[in-house]
């Protein structure tokens, strides 16, 4: 039953033809023990659907990790004097508009990660799914963190560097830094912001889809259809 959850989550950023196309060139799944081809897809479907509503495309949204206090990326610990200091001297504002440029990259980036889950998808093997079937509850999540981080920072990078002269990041962090060194007696700091917002990205998303594969597996009620309830019904049972 987990192969189900691993390939749902996987999914969760694409669309159901991409989905489709994905389960055909996987026949192998569909020959696990207790679900057929037809149920995996169609509950794949649903799984998806709800994915996008429910967590993952979110992230992807104005404040989708801006406003949401278990993704929101806050200045980097070498920085946190910075914001302490510009808030001290009256800079506030300034510091709350660095936090949210970086944010704003990070939901610009999370746009980018539909073709990389789907390769991993793609490339999982036989063993990779009868590994997670028997695995514990975050065995979906861990594959997926395990098989495409590399492939989603080098797609993640590029994007949130264009992103921040897109949302005036480059200038407002500029801003900050060049205002932040002018200060007596601080020592000097230039950080590398795109490195950092692209790994607070990747943590975000793939905390995101924990969350939903936690839901899907203990919640029943979770489970809004009789295909969903009859699917993941026999994890319960296992």
């Amino acid at each position: 039953m987990k192969k189900i959850i691993i390939l749902a989550f996987a999914f969760s950023l694409t669309s159901c033809a991409e989905m489709q196309q994905t389960l055909n060139q996987l026949p192998q799944l569909s020959q696990i023990p207790g679900v057929g081809g037809v149920d995996i897809a169609a509950g794949l479907r649903e799984a998806l659907n709800k994915g996008i509503t429910q967590q993952v495309s979110k992230l992807t949204a104005v404040d989708g990790f801006y406003k949401n206090e278990a993704v929101k990326i806050l200045m980097p610990e070498e920085l946190q004097k910075v914001d302490a200091t510009l808030r001290k001297v009256g800079l506030g504002s300034l510091a709350d508009e660095g936090i949210k440029v970086l944010n704003r990259a990070a939901e610009d980036a999370v746009k980018e990660a539909t073709p990389i889950f789907v390769t991993a998808v793609k490339n999982m093997s036989f063993t990779d799914a009868k590994n997670i079937l028997l695995g514990n509850d975050s065995a979906a999540t861990s594959y997926l963190q395990n098989s495409t981080t590399t492939a989603l920072y080098g797609k993640f990078n590029p994007v949130i560097k264009s992103s921040f002269q897109k949302v005036g990041a480059d200038v407002v962090w500029t801003k900050i830094i060049n205002k932040y060194n002018t200060i007596p007696l601080v020592k000097k700091v230039n950080p590398d912001l795109t490195d950092y917002t692209t790994n607070k990205a990747l943590v975000g998303v793939f905390k995101m889809i924990a969350v939903e594969e936690k839901e899907i597996r203990n919640n029943i009620s979770e489970r809004t259809t009789p295909l969903l309830k009859s699917v993941f019904a026999m994890q319960d049972g296992k």
